[in-house]
């Protein structure tokens, strides 16, 4: 898995945690720590979240031979 792809899904578990947070005890972690869901910031947090979702539908929809390929290419 290249670093890239690492970074998509640690950004897309952080997003999953806030939206979880949001769902349970309507807090927005992020908003709090960026200054409020409608800051630049927290905009700008919340638009890389999604365009990592974005890519990591490439993942899923990967062929898997492609997966095993480039887990060989890495481990040698």
């Amino acid at each position: 898995m290249s670093g890239l792809q690492k970074t998509s899904l640690v950004l897309l578990i952080i997003g999953g945690i806030n939206w979880g947070l949001i769902g349970f005890f309507r807090f927005d972690l992020v908003a709090a720590i960026f200054g409020g869901a409608g800051s630049a910031l927290s905009r700008l947090i919340y638009g890389i979240v999604g365009l990592c979702a974005l890519y990591c539908l490439t993942i899923l929809f990967r062929p898997s031979e492609s997966v095993e390929h480039e887990r060989e290419t890495q481990t040698r």
